[in-house]
């Protein structure tokens, strides 16, 4: 399996893994699909933010896993933080693609100065909390029915990975 930046070209792989978890699961908490121009215009978004977008790519050559992290708030005083999101094609799940994409995203954060990633996971997905509390995650936080899918009330389970050892941030530089 290869770890790679995604491009333009994985938008419709990526609209796939990420279709499927919303029409099956509760991992995103949307209800609508997207198409392969969403993903494209997506995946540019977050390179263009500075942010990466990995693939996990099989020896077949196809996309079997995505990861990325964004902005965790938009406030200036969040600008150390980030917020990741990582998902396996469902015919592949349970055999270290999350896991290898994670540890591979986690650096990224590191290599940009952030200070802080976090993971916002429903509260029944064990197999993903598990994952990050394999990598160091700490549950910092429940949010109880915050969320809605499929009919029922969703609780919200909040994880924090402190990235580095700075005592102090960086200020924000004046303009």
């Amino acid at each position: 399996m290869i770890i790679r930046d995604a491009g333009p070209g994985d938008a419709a792989a990526i609209a796939s893994i990420y279709n499927d978890a919303v029409i099956n699961t509760t991992a995103i908490w949307n209800e609508r699909t997207v198409d392969d121009a969403n993903r494209a215009a997506w995946i540019a978004e977050r390179q263009r933010a500075g942010y990466p977008v990995l693939v996990a790519v099989d020896d077949r050559g196809e996309v079997v896993g995505y990861a990325s992290f964004g902005d965790w708030r938009a406030f200036d005083g969040y600008r150390h933080t980030v917020e990741n999101s990582v998902y396996v094609r469902s015919d592949r799940r349970g055999a270290g693609i999350g896991r290898t994409l994670l540890g591979a995203l986690i650096p990224r954060g590191r290599a940009l100065g952030k200070h802080a990633m976090i993971a916002g996971i429903e509260a029944s997905n064990e197999a993903s909390i598990r994952l990050h509390e394999a990598l160091g995650f700490e549950r910092v936080g429940l949010f109880r029915e915050v969320g809605t899918k499929f009919g029922r009330w969703l609780d919200l389970v909040f994880l924090e990975l402190v990235l580095d050892s700075r005592k102090e941030p960086e200020l924000l530089e004046e303009e």
